[in-house]
């Protein structure tokens, strides 16, 4: 399900162009909106099987509707999503208040570039599931493709670049705990409805903050619509499914498609022009990917390096 999370991705990096459709809107009252509006959606979508998340005891494994691929007899606990949730706003914030301390560029790649470098240690740390030298390599490769491709513009601050970290490292907070709680037998649905149901819940008082006024004229509400329900709700339901079969840390590596799509649209669709360092940076960002999704050798006695969420 490799090809999910590269789905997930492709539409999270159409999000730049479709913002472009509405002027003089704040970043943080659109990114507001987007969560707002993919939340609910998800929330509305998977609300049966989200309820069995939220029963004492959490959802068992292989329960009805699970179909999650994991191990039988394990339990989801809600806990943990709730605090993902809360995580997947504070990630949105943080990322807003680092490009605005240190550039769109700098701020774009520390945040995204570490997510995976983060996702992997946690992964690690919590279930001693090494994603193995290939994810490092491939890895550290897509991230040097991220930073060419974005350019080094902007003024680097080490507050900016600290707020950046923060949302890598909640970012992979709320992924591992995605992965862990799918690899017990949560439905992956279920999993991703309450997280950004919550997380909805959080942003809300943001989006109201910053004001809703853009959302009355119709191309403000369509982009809105098109960033909550695709590049919100479909690619985090895409990403749920692939979580089910994929190393966290691999779907985290494999997200970093995101930046080369939204430069991609950008030639096509806007009109802009890559230097020969940003087609460089497509080239190691795409080797990359290829590289870290063909599926590796599983050796006898390493299950130790299966991801959180496997069921091969």
């Amino acid at each position: 399900m490799r090809i999910a999370v590269i789905g997930a991705a492709v539409l999270w990096g159409t999000a730049g162009t479709a913002g472009l459709l509405v002027t003089g809107v704040e970043p943080v009252s659109l990114a507001a909106a987007r969560l707002v509006i993919g939340g609910l959606v998800l929330a509305i979508a998977t609300a049966p099987a989200a309820r069995l998340l939220l029963l004492p005891g959490g959802a068992l494994a292989g329960s009805p509707g699970g179909s999650s691929g994991g191990s039988p007899g394990g339990r989801a606990r809600p806990g943990p999503l709730v605090a993902a949730a809360v995580a997947v706003a504070a990630y949105q914030l943080c990322y807003f208040a680092a490009v605005g301390r240190t550039g769109v560029a700098v701020g774009t790649v520390v945040a995204i570039g570490s997510g995976p470098v983060f996702t992997g240690l946690l992964s690690w740390l919590l279930d001693r599931a090494w994603p193995g030298l290939r994810w490092a390599g491939a890895t550290a490769v897509a991230i040097a493709g991220c930073a060419v491709l974005t350019g080094g513009g902007g003024e680097v601050r080490a507050d900016g670049v600290l707020l950046a970290l923060l949302g890598g490292l909640l970012y992979a907070s709320y992924a591992v705990t995605a992965a862990r709680a799918i690899g017990v037998g949560a439905p992956s649905d279920a999993v991703m409805g309450l997280m950004f149901g919550g997380a909805a819940v959080v942003m809300a008082p943001v989006l109201l903050w910053t004001g809703i006024g853009w959302l009355a004229e119709p191309r403000g509400l369509l982009t809105a619509l098109y960033l909550g329900c695709a590049t919100t709700a479909l690619a985090y339901f895409l990403y749920g499914r692939g979580l089910r079969t994929t190393p966290v840390a691999t779907a985290a590596t494999l997200a970093l498609a995101e930046p080369a799509v939204a430069a991609l649209l950008g030639v096509v669709v806007l009109g802009e022009r890559l230097a020969p360092a940003s087609v460089a940076g497509l080239v190691l960002l795409g080797a990359s990917l290829v590289a870290v999704s063909l599926p590796e050798r599983v050796r006898q006695g390493s299950r130790g390096r299966r991801a959180i969420g496997s069921s091969a």
